[in-house]
């Protein structure tokens, strides 16, 4: 078994294969040279969790604080210590960059290419290869045309690229973006900035919650930790899927109850109706979410401000907007968005013939149609990546004990109606999933080609739809079962 990723789905992965598979070996390759991913790559002020810890947290390992929205350094230090708890640290290869994978018919493998940092190639073969890579590239952020960016004569920085040496301090910064790292980026820099302006091309829906769980300390103190760790996750996911249903069934409701919320926080002198009042529907687009109110707080103490206009061009000064009016700033961050990536950007290839991912149906959300003993990760859209991460690793695991118990060698997703119909791989309009839309998988429209977005159900089909099933093709003569489990440099 090769693991590819080391963040919160890679260490995720190695748990349950350990755990559950403890008589076979595993290997991971990590890119970077450290644990966390994500949370290892970013590094911009006020950094943090845009779900909360008890989903983002491992089922296996209870969050032990009662902090419902917790900072990047926290929930980075939570990823590392659950990999040294368990002892998958060891099993990490760091600074193994995986640029190719192929699979050979005749072997029964996969043959894996892998990039040093001194030019060399590392190559691994392995019967089994589960992709935790993450979704978007970790080397490039999106940057929109901004007209006449280069005539700025302030310092302009990407969140996703955050140097070290930045000082803000009593500098007017203006935050060019709506989504989850703006309302994150605007109160931090707030705290030092002469004035943060968020600039915002369309508004977001924002929510605030508790930084704290008043249930969390409650069932701290009368419970065991691991109960009352899984009590308040059950409760969020509960609230969760709620949300989501709700808003889709009860917009109009859902928006309501939103906009109650935006206007308990904020003065009476702010437009509500321009600055954050969007054009679509509740969860068409992730929602927004602030702890203990910090971003309304910043606006209210005038110590930041929201902007909603277009951007005509950029000035020595600053930027002038569509209106005429101008921005002038000492700094420009650009949270523009992200560019979504399948498999880090490796290539994946059958017997020598390259695999187009937009050719494919997605299977059970985890596998490819026609592409055989693969798997990969790709988290919810309207939840925490983690509750999808670790279905997955579980369906992952059963899938290798069943090729295992009846001798199977190969399992390839294939759907038997070539006739279905087939839906885009997932139903949401944020910016980087529909620059991507034409590179990514299909859905079908039944399951288990049905990428649904709701944990309740998939927890249900992962656990009471057999693994073997019509639309899993199985073969070999017990391969699987007889072959190493672990990736080995190849002769």
């Amino acid at each position: 078994m090769l693991v590819v990723g080391a963040g919160l789905s890679g260490i995720n992965a190695g748990y349950r294969l350990q755990t559950e598979l403890p008589h076979k070996r595993y290997v991971i390759l990590e890119a970077r040279e450290a644990i966390g991913g994500t949370w290892d790559l970013f590094r911009y002020p006020g950094i943090r969790s845009d779900s909360d810890m008890y989903t983002l947290g491992y089922p296996f390992r209870p969050w032990d604080s009662d902090r419902t929205i917790a900072d990047g350094g926290s929930i980075l230090e939570y990823v590392r210590s659950t990999a040294q708890r368990y002892g998958i640290d060891r099993q990490i290869r760091f600074r193994h960059r995986v640029t190719r994978a192929e699979w050979s018919t005749e072997h029964g493998c996969w043959r894996v290419e892998a990039e040093l940092p001194e030019g060399e190639t590392a190559h691994f073969t392995c019967r089994f290869l589960f992709m935790c890579t993450g979704y978007y590239r970790y080397d490039q952020g999106y940057l929109p045309p901004l007209p006449n960016l280069d005539r700025f004569a302030g310092e302009v920085v990407h969140p996703q690229f955050w140097p070290d040496h930045l000082d803000y301090r009593d500098k007017r910064v203006v935050v060019i973006g709506s989504g989850a790292t703006a309302v994150t980026l605007v109160p931090a820099l707030a705290e030092q900035a002469a004035n943060v302006t968020m600039l915002q091309r369309s508004p977001s829906y924002v929510v605030s919650l508790p930084r704290h769980d008043s249930l969390a300390r409650l069932a701290r103190r009368l419970l065991p930790l691991r109960q009352a760790y899984r009590l308040v996750r059950w409760k969020n996911t509960l609230l969760m899927v709620l949300s989501f249903q709700l808003s889709r069934r009860r917009p109009e409701l859902m928006k309501r109850l939103i906009r109650r919320g935006v206007e308990r926080a904020l003065p009476e002198d702010c437009d509500i109706d321009r600055h954050f009042t969007p054009r679509y529907n509740p969860w068409e687009q992730r929602l927004c979410l602030v702890p203990d109110r910090d971003l309304f707080d910043a606006i209210a103490s005038r110590r930041a401000s929201v902007v909603t206009d277009q951007i005509a061009t950029f000035t020595e000064r600053g930027i002038r907007l569509a209106s005429g009016a101008e921005l002038e700033a000492d700094v420009v961050v650009t949270a523009t968005g992200l560019n979504l990536q399948l498999f880090g950007g490796a290539e994946i290839l059958i017997d020598g013939r390259p695999v187009d991912a937009a050719e494919t149906l997605v299977y059970r959300g985890c596998m490819l149609s026609g592409v055989p003993n693969f798997a990969f990760v790709f988290g919810y859209t309207n939840a925490s990546w983690t509750l999808r991460s670790d279905l997955t690793c579980r369906f992952v695991v059963r899938l290798l004990r069943h090729m295992e118990e009846c001798g199977h060698s190969s399992a390839v997703p294939r759907a038997r109606d070539g006739a279905m119909p087939t839906l885009p791989f997932v139903d949401f309009s944020s910016g980087y999933i529909l620059r991507s839309l034409s590179r990514l998988p299909r859905q079908g429209t039944r399951p288990p080609w049905r990428l649904r977005q709701n944990y309740l159900l998939d927890l249900a089909e992962f656990r009471l739809r057999p693994v073997h099933e019509p639309d899993l093709e199985f073969s070999g003569d017990g391969a699987l079962a007889a072959a190493p489990a672990v990736a080995v440099p190849a002769s």
